[in-house]
């Protein structure tokens, strides 16, 4: 198993594992982090992808580093301000879930 399949199928994993948390968890900030996962798995999946062209002989092609790169700069910001959201919700509410649109629920 060469080197480029194993981070192909590391970032596969990492896909399927973000996926599975924003289908499933039901706290706002546990769902952040499995898309913030879920984001770094498309990431390490696209850079093997822009890899493998260069292992094959020809020349590495830099603008799908550059869009790894890019990528990361504005998943960060993204989940700053995603946070940062979080946090004043936290500060007005008391409480990290948003309320439930179900009438019959009691506050």
């Amino acid at each position: 198993m060469s080197a480029e399949t194993l981070y192909g199928l590391c970032g596969a994993a990492l896909i399927a594992l973000g996926l599975y948390g924003v289908i499933v968890q039901p706290s706002p900030f546990r769902r952040l982090l499995a898309f913030n996962l879920m984001g770094s798995g498309s990431l390490m999946t696209f850079g093997v992808i822009a890899r493998r062209g260069a292992a094959a002989g020809t020349s590495s092609d830099p603008v799908p580093q550059a869009l790894v790169i890019t990528a990361l700069v504005v998943a960060f910001c993204a989940t700053a301000l995603a946070v940062a959201l979080l946090l004043r919700l936290f500060q007005e509410t008391g409480a990290t879930t948003l309320p439930s649109d179900d009438p019959s629920e009691k506050p």
